[in-house]
């Protein structure tokens, strides 16, 4: 690409390792062959946004949907942005637009911009907005911030602006809706937990752990500092009897043979996180026993949702002799083994994914880690072809919880209640979509794959569905795909062919719970 006839006259010089990454980036621009419909895109694009046309359009849409929020501070950033860019940053630094004369004819404007070309104020508008908008509500953000980016692009494409004058433009906008927020702080909305409503029962009392079978895995929970639990509950509960595993010790071996001796327990108990509780659990509802869970794992997903949110929560309920009667399922196979599932089962690349996600999640923040996560995930995996209640579907994902889960995502992580007496099913879809489509609605769920399926290159049908049923079967159709559950995964499906079924047992265990 020609350089601008003034260039050099930029009120502040640009560094000389930037005009040539300008020139590169222009010149490799202008040489593809891109063809009318593109080009007429991307102008159209660069027209929708001209005086914030697009964001003013996209604003009314959020008031409809019920996002005043979202839409003020989306406008209050741009216009804070627009401000600086096109007031203060075009008088400060300026510079002139690229040369007419190197823009292919098919992709130059029909006006020709003459203010000064940094920063772009397209751009910085684009991000200001879509940045404003995300900070109060993050989905619809993470929906936006490809559109922004088309913006950005497109005064590329056009010839109107150089690289640097539209990353400066975008980090401008950005900043600019940070810096509103540190003025007015964007309200994190109260989400309502209600407490769980099952059903409550009396079950067994006791201070010392008298009748007390204890299963402790002390692995549970690695990375996270406390103290080795097995002291401190032989202190606490004295009279319990007390196991510790050691490692690849089968909890199910244990207790089994505890019950068979002379003296069985009248409760049996677990320290540990998801998996091995769901263990100990199958064994107490094969016993007709009640369940006393401690939780000691890294997140504790049934306990928490149990209102078992420590030790002494799950003791206190033990000595009151309090508990409750909640929903678990049974996961079956072709071959007729049976197992406990407390939380979730999945199969597909859900389990891959969660794992993704937390280990960005404090250095990121959720949203942000959960699109990574989502974009690793998906570009190294490949669909599944499965079938689903007898129906063939290629699926990057299904996930099924026990009881109602929020939000409503491929991946939710919230369980409210535990007697809703149903299954929670959600189908991540891949055929005939984009893997943008599937990355997006793993992330962020099936409001912003709506919105994302009304951009023009990626329409389609919806990539997420969810349902309730009391039941669902899933069966390979190639390769053993494997399955999860409650945060145990496994790369082999037992039996032939390869086919789980997942059924809701509402009530079906009696678990140590304090009233709400």
């Amino acid at each position: 690409m020609a350089a601008s006839r003034h260039r050099p006259h930029r009120r502040i010089p640009l560094p000389a390792r930037l005009k040539r990454m300008d020139a590169r980036v222009a010149a490799r621009i202008n040489a593809r062959t891109t063809g009318a419909a593109s080009d007429g895109f991307w102008r159209g694009m660069t027209r929708a946004a001209n005086h914030g046309k697009l964001w003013f359009g996209v604003a009314a849409a959020l008031l409809v949907l019920g996002r005043p929020r979202a839409a003020v501070r989306g406008l209050a950033s741009l216009g804070l942005a627009s401000l600086s860019a096109n007031v203060i940053g075009k008088r400060l630094i300026g510079g002139d637009r690229p040369a007419l004369t190197s823009i292919p004819i098919a992709r130059r404007l029909e006006r020709s911009p003459t203010s000064p070309s940094f920063p772009s104020g397209h751009t910085a508008s684009a991000a200001a907005f879509a940045t404003g908008v995300g900070l109060e509500w993050p989905a619809a953000g993470a929906a936006l911030a490809p559109v922004a980016a088309g913006v950005g692009y497109s005064r590329l494409h056009t010839g109107a602006h150089w690289m640097s004058d539209v990353a400066g433009g975008a980090a401008i906008g950005a900043g600019a809706a940070l810096a509103l927020r540190a003025v007015a702080p964007a309200v994190k909305p109260v989400v309502r937990r209600d407490p769980p409503t099952a059903r409550m029962v009396g079950l067994p009392a006791t201070e010392t752990g008298e009748g007390v079978f204890l299963v402790v895995n002390s692995t549970s929970g690695r990375g996270l500092i406390r103290p080795a639990p097995g002291p401190l509950l032989r202190e606490r509960l004295p009279q319990a009897r007390i196991h510790e595993l050691s490692d690849g010790e089968d909890a199910s071996a244990v207790i089994q043979r505890e019950l068979g001796s002379p003296s069985p327990p009248a409760v049996l108990g677990v320290y540990g996180g998801d998996g091995t509780v769901a263990a100990v659990a199958q064994e107490a509802r094969a016993a007709g026993l009640p369940l006393l869970v401690l939780p000691g794992g890294t997140f504790n997903h049934f306990a928490k949702a149990a209102l078992l949110d420590s030790v002494d929560a799950a003791l206190g309920a033990l000595a009151a002799g309090s508990g409750r009667e909640v929903d678990v399922a049974d996961l079956g196979f072709a071959d007729g083994e049976t197992r406990t599932v407390l939380n979730t089962a999945s199969v597909g690349i859900y389990p891959s994914f969660v794992e993704e996600r937390e280990k960005h999640e404090k250095r990121l923040g959720k949203p942000i880690a959960a699109l990574v996560a989502a974009i690793r995930v998906v570009r190294r995996s490949s669909p599944l072809e499965v079938e689903i209640d007898g129906q063939r579907r290629q699926v990057w994902s299904v996930f099924v919880g026990v009881d109602r889960y929020y939000p409503v995502t491929v991946a939710p992580i919230e369980r409210r209640r535990l007697d809703d007496h149903l299954l929670d099913v959600r189908i991540l879809f891949a055929g005939g979509r984009p893997r943008t489509r599937g990355a997006v609605a793993l992330a962020f769920g099936g409001r912003t794959d709506a919105l994302v399926a009304r951009l023009p290159f990626l329409q389609g049908p919806p990539a997420l569905d969810a349902r309730t049923v009391p039941e669902i079967t899933i069966a390979a159709r190639g390769e053993d795909p494997g399955y999860a559950h409650d945060g145990e995964a496994s790369t082999a499906t037992p039996g032939e062919p390869k086919r789980l079924t997942v059924r809701i047992r509402p009530g079906a265990l009696r678990v140590y719970s304090p009233r709400a």
